[in-house]
């Protein structure tokens, strides 16, 4: 699991930040709560592709489901669930603060994002991140 998150950690550094993830000191000066059932876009800071999945498996590597960036605004593959680790008390609407561990579910397809460390044949980066399962640090 360690390596997983390590992979998608350089994945995001890479091609993906969030303006609610990666910066929420910006997000809570506009006024913006991040709560468990949030549903958010995971946006590129430099392209404004947005961490997009459909159900679309990959044609080769480990078979699951895609997670591309996308440049279209109104995505409706983009919107991504923020949900609590499983072996935590949290519930829906409740605040994360920094530095909590949290876990990504697309929206439509209920796929949670993960990682795996093999070549991603569209880059040959050796990271693969699609939805299944993975645990996400936010940031302080």
């Amino acid at each position: 699991m360690a390596i997983s998150f390590f992979g998608l950690a350089i994945f995001l550094f890479l091609t993906l930040d969030s303006d609610f993830i990666s910066s929420p000191v910006s997000a809570a000066s506009e006024g913006v709560q991040i709560t468990y059932g949030s549903v958010i876009k995971l946006m590129h800071e430099r392209t404004k592709f947005r961490l997009h999945s459909h159900d679309e498996p990959y044609g080769s590597g480990s078979g699951q489901q895609s997670v591309t960036g996308f440049p279209n605004v109104d995505d409706s593959n983009s919107y991504w669930i923020v949900r609590p680790v499983s072996d935590t008390n949290a519930q829906q609407g409740d605040t994360i603060k920094g530095g909590t561990i949290i876990r990504l579910q697309h929206m439509r397809t209920r796929k949670w994002l993960h990682s795996h460390l093999l070549n991603v044949s569209l880059t040959m980066m050796p990271i693969a991140v699609m939805p299944y399962a993975i645990n996400l640090l936010i940031s302080k």
